[in-house]
């Protein structure tokens, strides 16, 4: 007999806190999280682990080697995650972001307008999925004529959002 209260909801100013990554490389993974997208190394675990983040927190990814040392990229098929969202505070800092990459040549920068938010999609070295991304002001997210959210995918004006960048 299920004993739960069915009214029960996730506090709403709840967080998701971090992710930890499994990696192959850890060189490779530090390159991407910290070289490329800005990330702080805030600490090596031996030579298996690493902890990054933004402004100082303890560790908002975290990335290890300790079962998948020099292993395969993942496929996108099967279970498992599908991508790690990294919430940018601005618009402009997403179009920061947009010009490094673009600065750094990385290859396959997938774009979306989401209505709720503005999203680029990249792969890391190990092929995970990694969303960056700004969410618009709530008021103007797009609602639909009963009242309700109505998000939607569609593409990205990547020149209009660079022209934000600094």
């Amino acid at each position: 007999m299920n004993t739960l209260d069915p009214q029960y909801k996730v506090p709403p100013n709840t967080k998701i806190g971090h992710v930890h990554l499994r990696v192959s490389d850890l060189q490779k993974s530090l390159a991407f999280y910290c070289d490329l997208l800005g990330f702080e190394l805030i600490q090596l675990y031996g030579d298996d682990a690493a902890f990054v983040s933004a402004g100082g927190y303890h560790h908002h990814i975290g990335l290890n080697t300790w079962h998948s040392k020099n292993a395969e990229p993942d496929t996108r098929e099967g279970v498992g995650l599908y991508h790690l969202a990294i919430l940018y505070p601005t618009e402009k800092d997403l179009a920061n972001i947009l010009k490094r990459l673009r600065a750094a040549h990385f290859p396959r920068i997938g774009a979306s307008d989401h209505g709720v938010s503005k999203a680029l999609y990249l792969r890391d070295p190990d092929n995970n999925g990694v969303e960056l991304y700004w969410d618009r002001p709530k008021e103007q997210w797009p609602i639909n004529e009963k009242g309700g959210l109505d998000m939607y995918t569609k593409p990205l004006d990547l020149e209009a959002l660079l022209a934000l960048a600094d």
